[in-house]
């Protein structure tokens, strides 16, 4: 397993301890413990990230905080699309789908309204930021 960064394992322990239940810029916030595997190394990685509950799925957003380039975890689903979930003290196997055109705005517009600073993101880049559903294998 690749080992994750002293903040992200923080944030990592803190959820796990909290079912799911994370503070600091964190509070309040949904957030979801995404296990992919390396599209280049095959090894597993977590990731930790806000999220937005959506019916029967899970929307995580590829923002990286406006940077040019997409996150890693983002390129290890779209190589390997199946992906482990963690919600709140909830542990399931998800299949990941890249969402597209007006439903990926729409979704995109929806996490801006409850975090504005997804819409700093988007401003902070020339890329479409990436929106991803997490849909729980049956």
């Amino acid at each position: 397993m690749r080992q994750p960064s002293d903040w992200d394992k923080s944030i990592i322990e803190e959820f796990r301890a909290n079912a799911g239940k994370v503070g600091g810029r964190f509070e309040g916030a949904s957030m979801v413990l995404l296990t992919t595997t390396g599209a280049k190394t095959g090894e597993a990685g977590i990731t930790p990230l806000v999220c937005l509950p959506d019916g029967d799925r899970v929307l995580v957003f590829a923002s990286k905080g406006g940077a040019p380039k997409n996150p890693g975890w983002y390129h290890n689903l779209v190589a390997n699309p199946t992906a482990t979930v963690e919600v709140g003290s909830e542990k399931y196997a998800a299949t990941a789908t890249v969402i597209t055109g007006d439903e990926r705005d729409r979704l995109y517009a929806k996490q801006v309204e409850r975090f504005p600073g997804f819409g700093d993101y988007e401003k902070n880049t020339t890329r479409v930021i990436p929106v991803v559903a997490l849909i729980r294998k049956a």
